[in-house]
């Protein structure tokens, strides 16, 4: 059980990276862990337009598919207003800031401090 917290930690870091490196914006990390059996994580952030949140999806996959994930769901990437992408520990929501504004998930499922990343060792 905790070599598959382990693994899921070490996705989490590297679909942040990823993240990080397509330029989105006001990343959110939510341990959901005992929250939800959705999965263990959930990662909100934003791109400044359509064509930036279909480029870090694009991103985002081309790199889960090089480390060997292959059931990942992808919804919303050919309007690109709202792009979730679900790897099964890991759920990412890619907004348009508007978008994000209008849904405020952070608010739903957000109890503690925004900045507050998961322990990774």
């Amino acid at each position: 059980m905790k070599e598959a917290s382990a693994s899921a930690s070490a996705e989490f870091e590297s679909v942040v990276a990823s993240l990080e490196d397509s330029k989105a914006e006001d990343i959110v990390s939510i341990d959901i862990r005992g929250k939800s059996a959705l999965g263990d994580y959930m990662v909100i952030a934003s791109g400044r337009s359509n064509r930036h949140v279909a480029a870090i999806a694009d991103h985002l996959l081309m790199q889960l598919r090089e480390q060997g994930r292959k059931s990942v769901q992808v919804e919303g990437l050919a309007g690109a207003d709202w792009v979730l992408v679900d790897t099964g520990d890991i759920i990412i929501h890619l907004f348009r800031p508007e978008v994000r504004e209008f849904y405020n998930l952070e608010k739903m499922w957000l109890t503690t401090d925004l900045s507050e990343r998961p322990e990774t060792g």
